[in-house]
């Protein structure tokens, strides 16, 4: 943003001093001798108005120079310090269990899940956010990336079954810190969604719990549903080693609460500064006064010549 402005604007009020006094001081000496002398040069004042021009623009300018005009521009220079996030959805057969939507009985969780999530990744402009869905395997169905809009559409597009129609829990812990592994950024996220017990993986509780603990990643837990359907302790315990938090969620709106509770714990910072920079300008109208009046002492020695 570009602002001009004068750094002693006071300093203009000279313009109107000079006025006054080029009205009220007028020079007497000349008609002492010569009483009849405006009369004689009247003819010659009415046919040049150079001098005049001349003397009083380069007045006017010498006021401006030492007014100080100045331009100021105002850059933002934001740095946004993103995070890493990873999703981690269960789309096991028990996620097609309906009456988890307060609002509508009918939606099975699956289809609860989807919307919540989308919307969590609607908030997230300044992060790389992938996405794994599990059952019998554990697969990305979306690597880290910025394009919200394209990550929604993969959202959408997942459906119950087409990993099987068991848990894996274990196994799909051991595909989010793999993606997260070459990642550069301060901040590392994995959230995990169930509402089962592992009852599929590959790899041990032991095993996935070191992996948790050692990873500079934190993982939140979510488990839905009641508490039967769902190992709290286990997904406590999982979050403990992942040095953050273990949630669980009756209900769509508890559910929606839950995300919006992360959304506030992982607001990503932005650092924004705001750089002004000044450019003075009093050297323009200080040259271009001095040429004037320079040219308004010759023209007029000329003329007295």
């Amino acid at each position: 943003m570009n602002q001009f402005s004068f750094e002693y604007p006071w300093l203009l009020g000279l313009i109107v001093v000079f006025a006054v006094c080029a009205y009220f001081c007028k020079v007497k000496a000349k008609s002492i001798y010569f009483p009849h002398l405006n009369s004689l040069m009247l003819g010659n004042k009415n046919r040049s108005l150079l001098l005049p021009a001349l003397k009083w623009l380069g007045i006017i300018l010498a006021i401006v120079a030492l007014a100080s005009p100045v331009l100021t521009k105002e850059y933002s220079n934001s740095k946004k310090h993103g995070r890493d996030i990873v999703l981690i959805v269960d789309t096991s057969d028990s996620m097609r269990q309906q009456g988890f939507d307060v609002t509508n009985r009918a939606k099975n969780k699956f289809d609860v899940v989807k919307e919540v999530a989308a919307s969590f990744v609607d908030k997230r402009e300044n992060d790389r956010i992938g996405l794994i869905t599990f059952a019998d395997i554990a697969f990305v169905a979306s690597p880290l990336t910025f394009e919200t809009k394209f990550l929604r559409q993969i959202i959408g597009m997942q459906q119950l079954g087409i990993a099987g129609k068991r848990t894996a829990i274990n196994d799909a812990l051991v595909q989010s810190y793999g993606m997260l592994e070459k990642s550069k950024a301060k901040s590392k996220i994995v959230i995990l969604l169930t509402d089962g017990v592992d009852n599929m993986s590959e790899i041990t509780v032991d095993e996935v719990t070191s992996l948790v603990s050692k990873s500079e990643a934190k993982l939140y837990t979510i488990g839905i549903g009641t508490e039967r359907d769902f190992d709290g302790d286990y997904l406590r315990k999982l979050a403990k080693a992942g040095k953050g938090l273990a949630f669980a969620a009756r209900n769509s709106l508890m559910l929606t609460k839950i995300y919006e509770e992360i959304d506030r714990l992982e607001v990503s910072k932005i650092d924004d500064k705001k750089v002004v920079q000044h450019t003075y300008l009093f050297t323009y109208p200080l040259v271009f006064s001095i040429l004037l009046l320079l040219f308004f002492i010759y023209f007029r020695t000329m003329r007295s010549l």
